[in-house]
């Protein structure tokens, strides 16, 4: 198990589970128990701890990534750095990556792949105001909300930018995405992002990448070269703006695309305000064949000195289709030649590199590492630690000291691990060690133990010599570790007397209860059953299907599993309608809409995150608009205005008013026996006869 899972950092974050790795970090969800909020953490990795090169690099992305403030870049929250483990606190992020979207979707619309390069390019412009460049812009490091919205992530490689800074010779990021001149080594500024971009959107319309090969040295040549396929050859309904700005961003030369990524999100926003515009600053890219790289041959002295004159071009004689072919042939066999030369020999510098780091490497290493046996940890417990020998293979670290009417001042009262233990060679023993007998005029505070283990807690509490009485009691917690401390009484700061008595409330972690079985029940009675349990997230879904309306097909968690009571509850009911039934358009205005002194853009998304009207222009001034949507059944969908939650509407695409499920009251008191009558009103003038007498 990995050994932070359930440690708590710096008393505030709880690590729960890890969410995945990198070359440099390890990146955990956890619970910041301040907030009360869930976040990521990234915690270096301990072999990369002792590399101050790799610390650098770490320190580096911490500082920069913290100047970073904006809603399509993942927040980073807080940054700790000491001896022991250097870490990031990040938002945690509900979503999936862009590569995820578009593995599950293939080719993007225009509209959508609009929608995400826009964010993306926002992200872009305000990493690049703040002087960073990301290096690394690919669909890997794209997160996609439910909502829709998208934020940038893995600013780990990012530099800062320089005139004079020519960063590194290497090639960083995924070959498939990064610019030329990242591919030859070369300086990399902000234009290198947004050929990546122009890289991803390529993708996005067409399904592919711009260049692949065999190998990343061959995808790498690609890029350097140029050359590839309009995207309207692979996709030929893609709009003529959209692709002029495609290609302008994946221009081979740098002075070629676009100077800024304010400058094209400018292009975008006019292409959005009218898709069949053909866009004046960007020309269409003349159709050229693949530049080759070739070694240039030296010419002799004479051919300097003389060079030839120049001639005048004269009429060709007809070539014979026989000598055309091998003319062909020969040309096509010397491209091949050429082609696999300059492999080779990038091949052979990229060998030659790793051969010179795995050089340095064993010279920094300062010979062959010795093989030790390991060494058993001696007893220290009644030592004086001043008077302590040297231990071949362990190191003796002080972790605390404490007040103690059995040890006198300096002897040591514990250690860690314990005497008689197998250990590696180099490995750490921690001891306490002894301040002697309680002043008589020392007054101890109370320290904040929430969060600590129930040992460590009653450890410290024996630990001030005040012969204090202990209580524990338990209870169920949502936001601390079962065996923590929830509190304590008295609570931090407050000053410990003698005898006094002490409680620690320790948790038994999330009070859980048994799913029960829903399915094949109606939906009132299984709202009902799951109004009298302690569920407080339970989801309720429609589905379409040939069973009655509101008849449960399926639940998550299944029945029978013990459940947190906080945990996300899933109950999928049928509406009624049948899966092949076609989807049903239909007019739906929106109103009371949040009034814009400017234009603005409406979404809507269904209740699972698919996106069903996508930046839907309204004018200024407007708070209303009428908008075409299609679907079937009833179905309960989410307003977005620029980007952020408005409300959410119930649009029934049936044609009909479907009767509301009624859910039972289980308070209600059932009636016994037949209810009263009302009574009749008197016909003709029995009323009136009545009222006389």
């Amino acid at each position: 198990m990995d050994r932070y899972i359930g440690r708590m950092l710096d008393n505030r974050y709880e690590i729960l589970e890890v969410i995945g790795s990198g070359g440099m970090a390890v990146v955990y969800k956890a619970r910041c128990h301040r907030l009360n909020r869930l976040v990521a953490i990234k915690i270096l990795k301990d072999e990369n701890l002792q590399d101050q090169d790799f610390r650098r690099r770490f320190h580096a992305e911490s500082q920069a990534v913290a100047m970073l403030s904006h809603p399509n870049i993942v927040s980073v929250y807080d940054v700790s750095m000491d001896s022991d483990e250097d870490y990031l606190v990040m938002e945690l992020i509900e979503g999936i990556s862009l590569k995820q979207y578009m593995e599950k979707k293939g080719v993007l619309n225009w509209k959508e792949t609009l929608h995400f390069a826009i964010q993306i390019a926002k992200a872009l412009d305000h990493a690049h105001s703040k002087g960073l460049v990301h290096r690394d812009i690919k669909p890997h490091n794209v997160m996609v909300l439910r909502t829709g919205a998208v934020k940038v992530a893995d600013f780990g490689i990012a530099r800062m930018m320089s005139k004079s800074n020519t960063l590194t010779k290497e090639a960083l990021g995924s070959v498939h995405y990064i610019s030329p001149e990242q591919a030859k080594g070369g300086r990399v500024d902000n234009r290198s992002d947004i050929y990546s971009l122009g890289v991803v959107m390529y993708e996005m319309i067409t399904g592919r990448v711009p260049y692949d090969g065999e190998s990343p040295v061959s995808v790498a040549i690609q890029h350097i070269n140029g050359g590839a396929p309009k995207p309207s050859a692979l996709n030929p309904g893609i709009p003529v703006a959209l692709e002029q700005i495609i290609l302008k961003a994946i221009a081979t030369n740098p002075k070629e695309r676009y100077p800024d990524v304010a400058t094209m999100l400018h292009d975008m926003d006019e292409f959005r305000r009218d898709p069949t515009i053909v866009l004046q600053s960007v020309p269409q890219e003349e159709k050229r064949e693949p530049a080759v790289v070739v070694p240039a041959t030296p010419r002799t002295d004479s051919e300097v000195s003389n060079p030839p004159a120049e001639k005048k071009t004269a009429p060709k004689p007809p070539v014979k289709p026989e000598l055309k072919k091998k003319r062909d042939y020969a040309a096509a066999e010397r491209r091949r030649s050429t082609i696999a030369t300059v492999a080779i020999v990038l091949c052979s510098l990229l060998i030659m590199v790793a051969i010179v780091l795995s050089l340095v490497v064993l010279l920094r290493d300062e010979g062959p590492v010795e093989e030790h046996p390991k060494v058993s940890v001696p007893a220290l417990v009644g030592m004086y630690y001043s008077r302590l020998p040297e231990y071949d293979g362990l190191e003796i670290v002080v972790q605390g000291s404490a007040y103690s009417t059995e040890f006198s001042q300096g002897q040591i009262i514990r250690q860690e691990p314990k005497d008689g233990t197998e250990q590696e060679y180099g490995s750490k023993v921690f001891i306490t060690v002894s301040l002697g007998p309680r002043p008589a005029d020392h007054t101890v505070t109370m320290i904040n133990l929430v969060g600590r283990t129930q040992a460590y807690a009653k450890q410290w509490l024996d630990d001030q010599g005040l012969n204090l009485t202990v209580k524990v009691t338990e209870e169920y917690s949502n936001t601390v570790a079962a065996g923590n401390v929830i509190s304590t009484d008295p609570a931090e700061g407050a000053t410990l007397a003698e005898d006094e008595r002490v409680t620690l409330v320790i948790s038994l972690g999330k009070e859980t209860d048994i799913m029960p079985n829903l399915v094949g029940s109606t939906l009132a009675t299984a709202q009902n059953r799951m109004s009298r349990t302690k569920f407080s997230n339970v989801q309720w879904v429609p589905q379409n299907s040939t069973e009655p309306a509101g008849t449960i097909l399926s639940q998550d968690p299944s029945v029978g599993t013990e459940v947190a009571l906080d945990a996300r509850i899933v109950i999928t009911y049928s509406n009624g309608i049948a899966p092949d039934e076609d989807p049903v358009t239909k007019e739906v205005v929106l109103e009371n809409l949040p009034y814009f002194e400017e234009d603005f853009y409406v979404s809507i998304v269904t209740a699972d995150g698919q996106i069903i009207l996508l930046d839907h222009l309204v004018s200024a001034g407007q708070t209303s608009c009428a908008v075409e949507l299609s679907g079937v059944g009833t179905m309960e969908l989410r307003v977005y205005v620029d980007g952020a939650f408005f409300q959410t509407i119930t649009v029934n695409f049936t044609g009909e008013e479907l009767p509301e499920d009624p859910i039972e009251d289980p308070t209600e008191e059932p009636t016994d026996g037949p209810t009263e009558e009302p009574e009749e009103t008197p016909e003709d003038g029995a009323g009136e006869e009545n009222a006389d007498e």
